[in-house]
């Protein structure tokens, strides 16, 4: 389960605490962050979408293919969806359902219980859609194309192709620029008129193509009505409509394209813009939608469009080339720099393949440590690119899909997805990108408390198994076409009231808490609502486990009652608004009635495998190896399991893990990379993090999970949490702070011997530096950004037996607390440092 290195009756480590006052800016070295911030390359266009590479500044989403006589860039814009505002009432009759429900579940009619829950569902959600494409035509003879490279530079956030033809150097350069909301291209030469080519803009969506007089490209258009999930057909029905008979039509669009230099001559050719005898050009792109709020009828009651991208572009055209990118420059690597990561040194003939290549050998058991660093640091890179303050939540996809269907509506799945994609925000120091979300966690609370009800005639509010940009929280299945099975899981919302008391974990700040406690108490109060007591315990009915089906009479059900995921939940909803009250010394009462409800919850189960139950009662699943693995909430992201605090839990979570498998799809392997991190297993992560840093060829639907070409999870299709869930579970490898320590490397993998991390985060408010080699920790680095106190962990080393300070052996660790004071950094050095 853990990493034993030794055990002794003496205190086996050194300690040194030396007291700097030095800021954090002092403690880093920007050039050096950024030199070992690596990047993506190939030496071939793409051809697939999976092997294209993405830009993003929060709204602008682009793929780059890198393709040489016709280039291709996809759009997106964050906010582009399908749908307008969810009705005031969506089902009246639901609420008569509830009783009825819970008594066919009492009574074991699992049969009757699945035919009721169905009667208690809503409409589907809305669906992210593709904006349009960026085409780019240059005549140029393929065969004579050499040296060719494409690159993604993750610190500065910036796609380069280069290549050679008929003697000539040619260098396309793309960045979005969040200061100046524009995608900016920098075309060039090394022989003066060798460029000649033209730009023209195409949409999937219903759209209109002109330029303007001032000889800018404007594409302008229209997103759906309605488009229903790609898995949803009803005969008879059409999937994509643009006309709404209640009255809101859907979101307007608008992009675009403007030369805003070049030394060659510009013209208009039939809506395109022709560049001749160049030697530079210079392009911006501007975008905007008519979204104004997740309440606000888009086309009635949209923001204009035309004029938010007209001002975008006028704004980036008073600024050079040079002043765009340096701007785009000090804004995306001032995040990037945040956090470094050395796993160790892969060999110089893998450092010499693609991107590509390297992963292909990865996959065939090479060892490349700065590839798994990559990894980590494309996760982050990821998360500044699709979820930026003041634009929308990333989505199952970031802010890139080119479908007009996508996968699963590319929305917001919130039985393991969503929460995922924030995992490494806090972490990983991006703690501004998690913004987003907990903005749209409010925005749900007021939707989720007419669906509480509306549905089950509760307080408070409720969110189910999807969301959307709409803040969507009724159950889904169109009135009851939905399987329960997904559909009908009712802790949507409790769960993201997590990530409102994690953000405050990490940032100490009160005044953030007190804005978004009255959200985490009326999840509370819904729940107290929808609790019912058995035999004097409290339970939750109806309940499933995401996804996953028991067995009765050889039969699968999915609704019963006290689905072990459901308690751990509620555990930490409970924990963490009892802990909010206190902090911000408010509702006494009511903190008092969570208390006493918390101590009622009925207890996790431990089944005759050994294993941690996955509902109360000791079912055989219909699937045992099922990818989700949701009754392990209280190990990760809960905090209620832990070797530490509940070893006879944690053993059997561990039974659990074992009996469920490693196999899995993209964002399971994921999160079983956590679950390792924290069972204290670093072998086990690491020996999922390699599952899931396998090659999948893009070519190929023979696929289970791994990674394709430019590094997007493959779920499969491509799904971002399983690249935000690996960036995640590095860290937690690395870093643990949820039980109100700083444990140093608690689950560090033999194949990292040595290594160091700088810039990692932790609850309390402290950013940590660790050094280790020999598998052992050799120094640290605590910046504490609050006044306090700080508990530290780590392993016992072999080599030291000294005692210093408040220190104290327990089993194979040793622990020691101190005060700190805010802006102070903290040294820790082993002996034989």
């Amino acid at each position: 389960m853990r990493n034993t290195i030794f055990r002794s009756s003496y205190l086996a480590l050194l300690i040194l605490l030396i007291i700097s006052s030095c800021k954090k800016e002092e403690t880093q070295n920007p050039e050096l962050a950024k030199s070992e911030i690596p990047e993506l390359w190939y030496d071939a266009p793409a051809r697939e979408w999976v092997e294209a590479l993405p830009l993003g500044n929060g709204k602008i989403g682009a793929m780059v293919f890198g393709r040489v006589s016709d280039e291709l860039i996809q759009l997106n814009e964050s906010s582009l969806y399908s749908g307008g505002p969810v009705p005031q009432s969506i089902n009246p009759d639901t609420s008569k359902y509830l009783e009825p429900l819970r008594e066919a579940i009492f009574a074991k009619d699992y049969e009757q219980a699945t035919l009721l829950a169905k009667k208690m569902q809503g409409y589907y959600t809305q669906s992210y859609m593709p904006m349009g494409d960026l085409l780019l035509h240059q005549d140029l003879k393929n065969d004579s194309v050499q040296n060719y490279k494409r690159t993604l530079n993750l610190a500065d956030a910036i796609t380069t192709t280069v290549f050679e033809a008929d003697g000539v150097k040619y260098n396309r350069e793309l960045f979005t620029s969040a200061p100046d909301n524009v995608l900016v291209i920098k075309l060039t030469a090394d022989a003066a008129k060798a460029l000649s080519l033209n730009f023209s803009a195409q949409s999937q969506l219903r759209s209109e193509v002109s330029v303007t007089e001032d000889q800018v490209l404007v594409v302008s258009g229209k997103a759906p009505a309605n488009v229903n999930p790609n898995y949803y057909n009803p005969e008879g029905v059409e999937p994509i409509t643009y006309e709404d008979p209640e009255g809101c039509d859907g979101m307007r669009f608008q992009y675009r394209i403007k030369v805003l230099n070049t030394d060659g001559t510009l013209r208009v050719e039939n809506n395109s813009l022709a560049i001749a005898d160049a030697s530079e050009v210079v392009v911006l792109l501007t975008e905007a939608t008519s979204f104004n709020g997740f309440d606000k009828c888009p086309d009635k009651d949209g923001l204009d469009e035309a004029k938010l991208a007209t001002e975008s572009m006028q704004a980036a055209s008073a600024k050079t080339y040079d002043q765009l990118k340096a701007d785009h420059i000090a804004d995306f690597s001032a995040y990037m720099q945040r956090v470094t990561l050395d796993l160790g040194t892969t060999q110089e003939d893998q450092l010499n393949k693609p991107t590509d290549a390297r992963l292909k050998a990865y996959s065939e058991g090479a060892n490349d440590p700065e590839l798994e660093a990559l990894y980590f640091q494309y996760g982050r890179y990821l998360l500044v690119s699709s979820s930026r303050p003041g634009g929308t939540a990333a989505n199952l996809q970031g802010i890139w899909n080119k479908e007009m269907r996508p996968p699963w509506s590319s929305n917001y799945t919130t039985n393991i997805n969503a929460e995922m994609n924030y995992w490494p925000a806090e972490t990983t120091n991006l703690s501004e990108m998690h913004q987003p979300l907990l903005a749209y966690i409010q925005n749900a609370s007021v939707t989720g408390s007419r669906v509480a009800k509306e549905f089950y005639d509760a307080d408070g509010w409720v969110l189910h198994h999807n969301s959307d940009i709409w803040a969507t929280a009724n159950p889904v299945g169109d009135l009851g076409d939905g399987d329960p099975l997904w559909a009908n899981w009712y802790m949507g919302g409790n769960w993201l009231t997590l990530h409102l008391w994690e953000h405050y974990a990490f940032t100490q700040d009160e005044g953030y808490l007190a804005k978004v406690y009255p959200v985490m108490k009326e999840a509370a109060l819904f729940t107290l609502d929808w609790l019912v007591e058995r035999d004097g315990q409290l339970t939750t009915a109806p309940s499933t486990s995401p996804e996953n089906l028991f067995l009765v009479d050889g039969k699968g059900y999915a609704v019963t009652e006290g689905a072990t995921m459901d308690i751990a939940i509620i555990r930490e909803l409970f924990s963490n608004t009892i802990k909010a009250s206190e902090v911000l010394g408010t509702d006494t009462e009511f903190r008092e009635k969570l208390v006493a409800a918390q101590e009622r919850l009925i207890p996790y189960q431990i089944g005759g495998k050994g294993q941690l139950q996955e509902w109360n009662l000791d079912f055989e699943e219909e699937d045992p190896h099922h990818r989700h693995v949701s009754h392990l909430f209280g190990l990760h992201p809960g905090t209620s399991i832990s070797p530490l605090t509940t070893p006879e839990l944690a053993a059997a979570t561990e039974k659990t893990f074992e009996l469920r498998g490693d196999e899995g799809t993209g964002w399971s392997k994921a999160w079983k990379i956590n679950f390792a991190a924290r069972l204290l297993d670093g072998d086990h992560a690491y020996k999922m993090i390699r599952e899931l840093m396998q090659y999948v060829d893009p070519y190929s639907k023979e696929h289970k999970g791994g990674t394709y070409p430019n590094l997007f999870d493959a779920h499969p299709p491509f799904q971002i949490d399983g690249n935000f869930g690996a960036t995640a579970g590095i860290a937690e490898m690395l870093l643990q702070s949820h039980l109100d320590e700083l444990h140093l490397l608690p689950a560090l993998p033999g194949a990292w011997p040595n290594g160091e991390v700088n810039g990692l985060k932790a609850r309390g408010n402290f950013d940590v530096d660790i050094k280790w080699s020999q598998g052992r920790l050799r120094s640290a680095k605590i910046k504490a950004n609050n006044t306090g106190k700080i508990t530290l962990r780590t392993q016992i080393p072999v080599d030291v037996n000294i005692k210093i300070f408040d220190l104290k052996a327990d089993g194979d660790y040793f622990l020691t607390t101190f005060s700190v004071e805010a802006d102070q950094t903290y040294q820790i050095t082993t002996k034989n440092n």
